[in-house]
Parts: structure tokens; C-alpha cells; sequence
């Protein structure tokens, strides 16, 4: 699907759901949340094609595999969490919303710590 089909779903959803928050804004919300998910379905063939090259690049210049799958989860930890995280801001729970950011970034820092750990050690061994 291409980006104008997107925003087109996306501003089709939005005005329906405007009207919808005046009469029943839990469905306005269950609306909302249907349609980002369409969305993050409908662009997951365009993350494939993203990783294949990611992970083609990864191997020509000899990096472990492991660690472009870190970058690739700590990547995919930020994105749902700014998703979650706005679902939460649109019901109204702002502060629910920052709870996730907050987890998300520890999750990242608990995901890169492997990546860390090597540049750390690849320094302590470059230092006599």
C-alpha cells in the first residue's frame, strides 16, 4: 500500500471518528486503534524488504547477525511503544502513555546492553 493510500485510510478514519467522539467516543477509540493496526499491517511488507537489505549489508560487512537483530528489536520496541503510547494520549491517559515511554526506554537500554558490553570490550583491547 502506498503512503497516499495511508494518509487517505488515516483522514477518512479521523473525520469519522470526530464525529464519533461526540455520540460514542469508546467507539471513536476502538475505531482509532482498528485503523492504526490496519495500518501497521498494511506497511509490514515494506519493513521485509527493509531487514532482507539490512541484513544483506550486515553480511557483506561481516557484522554478526546477532547484533543487527539488537538493533533491529530495540527499533521495533520503540516503534510499538510510541504506538501504544498514543493510543494511551488519545483515550486521555497521558500520564499511562509516559509510563510506557519510560519502560520502553529501559527495555532499550536492557536490549542494547550486549552492543555496549562489545564496543567496550573491543576498546579495552584497543587501549595497551
Amino acid at each position: 500500500m502506498e503512503i497516499w493510500q495511508i494518509v487517505g485510510l488515516a483522514l477518512i478514519v479521523t473525520i469519522i471518528s470526530v464525529v464519533l467522539k461526540q455520540f460514542r467516543p469508546e467507539i471513536a477509540l476502538q475505531l482509532s486503534i482498528l485503523a492504526g493496526a490496519t495500518i501497521f499491517i498494511l506497511i509490514l511488507s515494506k519493513v521485509r524488504v527493509i531487514i532482507d537489505l539490512l541484513q544483506t549489508l550486515a553480511d557483506q560487512a561481516n557484522i554478526s547477525s546477532y547484533y543487527l537483530m539488537i538493533v533491529l528489536k530495540i527499533v521495533g520496541v520503540a516503534y510499538l511503544a510510541e504506538f501504544g503510547a498514543q493510543i494511551c494520549r488519545d483515550a486521555g491517559e497521558g500520564a499511562l502513555a509516559t509510563k510506557i515511554e519510560i519502560a520502553a526506554k529501559v527495555g532499550v537500554i536492557v536490549l542494547a546492553l550486549p552492543i555496549i558490553v562489545a564496543i567496550t570490550e573491543s576498546l579495552v583491547r584497543l587501549v595497551p
